[in-house]
């Protein structure tokens, strides 16, 4: 549910209104608006006889939200939200360029990747302590170790991290040391993990699961949000389809879709989304000119010989060939990235 307060109602005006509300067993929310505020009501809001709040004269409408997702819905938050990690800020003017190897694999490798990353363009240091991998017998990530290298690379070029978080047993680390926590694809609907995360206040990236809807995508945003943390932002990373010339297919028409659902940012992964380092410059860009608040790009110096998933990175070079690329095509949407920078 939501109530619309009217434009001169006072900030005693609606904390009656919400003691009402909380009288009823039920949780307000208050968002304010430029012109006016707004409550947002979650629980079961049948118990509550919404003839007796239209009636209320300090009250111009209230709203029934047919969604079952309620806090990540535009509905709830009109405006559009921005999400600050680190010193960075996604969902503003400038784009999140997320960039950095699969795995982290040495210091060496992760600190002049992060420098080359951060002289082209990016703003964020991204890279996998911790690996989801299909097969068993593949590399599972140098876990700890690894993010003490991110933490390295962060104090050497200032761009704040993120990673990838796949069990709640670590979530202390990651709160310490992150300042952006991953959920990844297949933990999407890990629900306790979800819960988790979202007793924390670090910021959280969502990734769409392999064969998620839209719905389930944000159901999963709502349970990180309902716990308490509203500094979601979402990742469309490529879907599972019937074709298999490509890892996935990148499904460009979610970013409209999901900045007319939710207010929450939103960003595209390009590498997951093809699987194939020729087909990540082509969905980086389609995903610029759709509207997203920002890039994830895997990036490494020797793709051939990376440790995960190589075909997909990107070499420093083409990295920076990109970006000048995002850098005119961001003009053109009213968005700006990071700017160049001699090399570190």
């Amino acid at each position: 549910m939501i109530i619309v307060m009217k434009r001169n109602s006072t900030a005693q005006d609606v904390k009656d209104v919400v003691a009402g509300i909380k009288a009823a067993g039920l949780n307000p929310g208050i968002i304010e608006g430029q012109e006016r505020n707004v409550i947002g009501v979650t629980g079961d809001t049948a118990k509550i006889d919404i003839r007796t709040i239209r009636a209320d004269h300090r009250v111009a409408e209230v709203l029934r939200v047919s969604e079952p997702y309620k806090l990540a819905n535009r509905a709830f938050h009109p405006e559009n939200s921005q999400i600050q990690v680190g010193t960075e800020l996604i969902g503003g003017e400038r784009l999140a360029i997320m960039a950095g190897p699969c795995s982290v694999e040495n210091e060496d490798q992760i600190v002049n990747l992060a420098k080359r990353m951060k002289a082209a363009g990016a703003n964020f240091i991204r890279g996998g302590a911790f690996k989801p991998r299909t097969s068993p017998y593949s590399f599972q990530g140098l876990e700890l170790e690894g993010l003490r290298l991110l933490e390295l690379a962060k104090r050497e070029t200032g761009m704040p991290i993120v990673s990838e978080l796949m069990s709640s047993d670590y979530l202390d680390e990651f709160v310490k040391r992150v300042d952006m926590i991953q959920i990844g694809a297949r933990n999407m609907q890990n629900f306790d993990l979800l819960k988790a995360v979202g007793k924390t206040q670090t910021p959280i990236l969502l990734k769409r699961g392999l064969s998620a809807t839209y719905k389930e995508w944000l159901m999963s945003a709502e349970y990180i949000m309902s716990e308490g943390n509203q500094n979601v932002v979402l990742c469309e990373r490529g879907i599972r389809t019937f074709e298999t010339e490509t890892r996935n297919t990148l499904d460009i028409q979610a970013v409209p879709v999901m900045k007319k659902k939710t207010h929450l940012p939103i960003i595209i992964d390009a590498s997951h989304a093809g699987g194939q380092a020729y087909l990540v410059p082509a969905g980086a860009k389609a995903g610029v000119a759709a509207g997203a608040d920002g890039l994830m790009i895997e990036t490494h110096e020797d793709p051939a010989n990376a440790w995960s998933d190589g075909e997909q990175c990107l070499t420093p070079d083409e990295f920076d060939k990109l970006m000048d690329q995002i850098r005119i095509l961001a003009q053109v949407e009213g968005r700006t990235i990071a700017p160049k920078l001699a090399r570190i």
